[in-house]
């Protein structure tokens, strides 16, 4: 399933769903469906995945003109982040892809060997935008804003010494994160204050359930800034995949429903690039995870 943030004209923020190329609320189709539906992503993320097979079935048994009061064209609603507010900090994974470890090495503060374990740091709630925002850019902290297309994974259900074979039952869905990052904010090795400013997670436009895609280790994942493209590769190059991910994770800290895991960028940066590449006023950055979508946002000096 399709899932989606989104608000109207006359509407703040609701929940729904993609079908038939409109949007359905998700509210009003439990209405007309006998069947309460909640208003908000981590609320339906709470009622468990089962859930998702339960509206699937309902959607399949409604006739079409049942939909007609609770529809939505496309260009009449705006797309908000999946998950406008997450209850914890995002978790970031660097250096999850061997040529983006090089890269790093090259440029940066990395020593250029490949992780033994995931390289773990976290951006705040406050991170979190929608497709067709701007990306804020703070020149008294930063001269040096960076892009990072990565595939983020929504977590299910609550998870502690997650075994490694099992770690996809813990999977709600995946979305598409820009991991903003400011390079030249890192302080003594810690990367919070790169990667943790408002609006360094741009994040979308959709949520799709697991069930919708098929191997989340071969997706082609690609950003373009300002139409030339510069990063593109597959998530089958992942040094440590969902699963080890999820096992790793879960052994420090106990996973919780509506979690975000940020799985880490290929290469292609612009830190990673000769001459050395940054973000600057009005560019435009679109980041693409195949089965999921683009996010498109812009960036605004301040």
């Amino acid at each position: 399933m399709k899932l989606l943030t989104y608000k109207t004209n006359d509407t703040e923020s609701r929940l729904g769903f993609l079908h038939n190329n409109q949007v359905i609320d998700m509210e009003d189709f439990g209405e007309i469906s006998n069947f309460p539906l909640p208003n908000d992503m981590l609320e339906l993320i709470d009622m468990g995945f089962e859930i998702i097979s339960e509206i699937t079935e309902m959607v399949s048994e409604t006739p079409e003109n049942f939909f007609e009061e609770i529809s939505y064209d496309m260009n009449e609603v705006t797309i908000l982040a999946p998950i406008e507010k997450p209850r914890k900090n995002i978790i970031g994974i660097g250096l999850n892809y061997t040529e983006h470890v090089a890269e790093s090495a090259r440029t940066l503060d990395t020593t250029g060997k490949l992780p033994q374990k995931p390289i773990i740091f976290s951006k705040p709630p406050t991170t979190v935008t929608a497709t067709n925002t701007e990306v804020i850019k703070n020149t008294k902290l930063t001269s040096q804003l960076d892009w990072e297309v990565e595939l983020a994974v929504v977590i299910g259900k609550k998870g502690k010494y997650v075994p490694n074979a099992d770690a996809i039952d813990y999977v709600f869905g995946y979305t598409v994160i820009n991991d903003i990052s400011a390079r030249d904010c890192r302080r003594e090795g810690q990367w919070i204050v790169s990667k943790g400013q408002d609006t360094f997670a741009p994040m979308g436009p959709i949520l799709v359930t697991k069930d919708e895609i098929e191997n989340p280790h071969n997706l082609n994942l690609s950003l373009k800034v300002n139409g030339i493209e510069k990063q593109n590769s597959n998530t089958k190059f992942l040094l440590f995949n969902i699963n080890d991910l999820i096992e790793d994770l879960s052994i420090i800290f106990t996973l919780e429903p509506g979690d975000i895991i940020a799985t880490g960028t290929p290469s292609g940066v612009g830190a990673g690039r000769n001459p050395q590449e940054w973000l600057y006023d009005g560019d435009i950055m679109e980041a693409t995870v195949e089965g999921i979508g683009t996010i498109v946002n812009t960036v605004k000096e301040v």
